[in-house]
């Protein structure tokens, strides 16, 4: 099946302010942010990217549109409402220093299974775990339209939200959601996931620095797909030029 590449939008306005911009219209890449997008998009370059999916908020369109035109991706950028930031509800738009004060700010960091955005008239509310599965679901349903029309060796692109990305992470390492805390999605960050019939793979997470090539899946394999090559493999193409 498809390589999916996992990338967190660069640093924005509201990173620079601290807070909590949730589903805020109107924030966008910083200076900082739009520097570390065409540093990403040098290491893109040259990638055979089948497909980029976006969120629909600026702040990941931005970043994604750069990103497509590094691999000169054959089609304009698709966006998903399932890969869009979690609904924080009452939370949005609020400074992260105020937040810490909450008593939901414990639940989120210690039992993210049972906490759930206070309900706002204008911002959207979900549970962490809503969001979790939402995630999940929306990668794993574009991972297998993507092998559909560009075949199981496929590389293609998500650009999305860090508690979306550290969802995806975690299921695919086969932690249970009140784990995910655990991962990292830093700025312009990529994780990699390979689905399999199988299992999935947590390929690399909150990668912001290596050659991406190397995640370019090989031509050939010696084991089925979905097993764990014993003593580790020989890992990917891009490793063995």
């Amino acid at each position: 099946m498809p390589i999916c590449l996992l990338v967190r939008h660069g640093h924005s306005s509201a990173n620079a302010d601290g807070i909590l911009a949730g589903r805020l219209p109107g924030i966008h890449l910083d200076a900082t942010g739009q520097e570390q997008v065409q540093a990403l998009a040098a290491r893109f370059a040259g990638l055979d990217v089948a497909h980029v999916v976006s969120s629909p908020l600026e702040r990941c369109l931005e970043t994604a549109v750069v990103l497509a035109a590094a691999v000169a991706v054959p089609r304009e950028v698709a966006t998903d409402l399932g890969l869009w930031e979690c609904g924080y509800g009452a939370w949005t738009g609020r400074a992260l220093k105020e937040l810490v004060d909450e008593p939901l700010w414990r639940t989120v960091q210690d039992q993210p299974s049972a906490a759930r955005f206070p309900d706002h008239s204008e911002h959207a509310a979900e549970s962490l775990l809503a969001m979790g599965h939402r995630a999940v679901d929306t990668v794993r349903r574009i991972d297998a339209e993507v092998e559909s029309e560009h075949g199981p060796h496929a590389l293609w692109v998500a650009v999305t939200h860090g508690d979306v990305i550290k969802a995806v992470l975690a299921d695919a390492a086969g932690s249970h959601v009140d784990h995910f805390q655990r991962f990292r999605a830093d700025p312009a960050s990529v994780s990699v996931v390979h689905y399999t019939p199988r299992r999935p793979f947590l390929v690399t997470a909150n990668d912001t620095g290596s050659d991406l090539a190397r995640f370019v899946p090989p031509p050939s394999t010696e084991v089925p797909e979905g097993d764990a090559a014993i003593g580790g493999g020989a890992a990917t193409a891009g490793d063995r030029r």
